[in-house]
């Protein structure tokens, strides 16, 4: 374990000259939490400290916790991850009012839990990114990586319509109930309102928190510190997954050849992440580190960037809640201060360090 004074300086130090408001840190080893802290401000008007038990959005930390879920519900039978979701939704995908834009299309039946968990539908990130804002693939679904939100809400269309679950309620008793994660909801809580972490834009400018009113696994989630943390703890110790469940989880289902993670639809390839066989599996990106495999999920918005990193065969995680879209200029300091230089694909991320903008 790092010396608390060491971890305090490494991320104090990065937090000024990042211009950085606010953000919570937390370490696990050997499946317990060892270290947690918050620096800075939940809200810098007011001076109000943040701490690790203040309500921040997940963003696409929400998609990493759901991963989780479907690989227990697959652990159980209940799932087939290679099963097409033609066969699990009750009438065709195209039927539903939002996927109208796919009729005529088939190759919407090619998708399956596994393809829409690691991001290889083929569709983009989100419709309203495209000119046009109509759904459509870009690549044949299972071909190659290219993250998409509206790929994982057709998987938790499938498990809603098609297996009658409220995810809602899963994630509830499945995720946050079995962690302790009392400060967590895919929804939100009038609870959160009194100790809640105001989001700031690059130029430091207010964000509002979003109080969203429908679970959404691509990113509805607000969460803690100290709860999520637990729930990463809880995945290195394996609970609530068998053997099997946790290497599907954590093992390559596609290697990444984009020069970039964004704009996912419009890759440029490069062999550059190839010596760390830069991957995702379900719900999680992985690389090869000098320490074993890595699996890595971020999350980001405006206002908002997140990143959890864990070792596998160390047993050590690294968490990061910013409130501050500067946040992740951070990220790759930190890092290789706290675990080690693990080779971070942060090019790829586009997490380029506060303290080098050329590059």
């Amino acid at each position: 374990m790092l010396p608390a004074e060491y971890i305090d300086r490494a991320v104090q130090d990065r937090l000024e000259a990042a211009g950085v408001p606010g953000l919570a840190l937390a370490l696990v080893a050997d499946g317990q939490v060892v270290f947690a802290r918050a620096y800075g401000w939940r809200d810098v008007d007011n001076e109000l400290p943040l701490r690790t038990d203040t309500v921040m959005y997940g963003a696409s930390l929400t998609k990493a916790a759901f991963g989780y879920m479907v690989a227990q519900l697959a652990d159980e039978g209940l799932v087939d991850l290679d099963a097409s979701i033609a066969d699990i939704l009750p009438r065709p995908l195209p039927d539903y009012e939002r996927y109208g834009d796919l009729e005529g299309d088939e190759r919407w039946r090619l998708l399956t839990p596994r393809i829409l968990l690691s991001h290889t539908s083929g569709l983009p990130n989100w419709r309203w990114f495209l000119d046009d804002q109509r759904l459509r693939f870009f690549f044949e679904p299972g071909e190659r990586y290219v993250y998409s939100g509206e790929g994982l809400q057709i998987l938790q269309l499938a498990l809603e319509e098609g297996l009658g679950l409220d995810i809602g309620q899963e994630m509830q008793t499945r995720v946050f109930e079995r962690f302790a994660m009392t400060r967590t909801s895919m929804t939100w809580r009038d609870d959160f309102a009194g100790n809640l972490a105001h989001g700031y834009d690059r130029d430091g400018q207010y964000v509002e928190h979003r109080q969203r009113s429908r679970a959404v696994v691509a990113g509805s989630m607000d969460t803690t510190l100290d709860d999520y943390a637990a729930f990463l703890a809880g995945l290195i110790r394996r609970e609530g997954l068998s053997e099997a469940a946790f290497t599907e989880l954590t093992s390559p289902h596609i290697a990444i050849i984009s020069r970039r993670q964004f704009p996912s639809h419009l890759p440029e390839d490069t062999d550059e992440n190839a010596e760390i066989a830069l991957s995702y599996g379900l719900g999680w990106g992985i690389y090869e580190t000098p320490y074993g495999r890595a699996i890595f999920k971020e999350g980001n918005d405006d206002g908002t960037n997140n990143y959890a990193l864990c070792l596998i065969e160390a047993a050590r995680c690294l968490l990061i809640l910013s409130n501050s879209a500067r946040g992740d200029s951070t990220f790759l300091h930190l890092a290789d201060a706290l675990l080690g230089e693990t080779g971070l694909p942060w090019r790829w991320k586009g997490y380029v360090p506060y303290d080098h903008p050329d590059w």
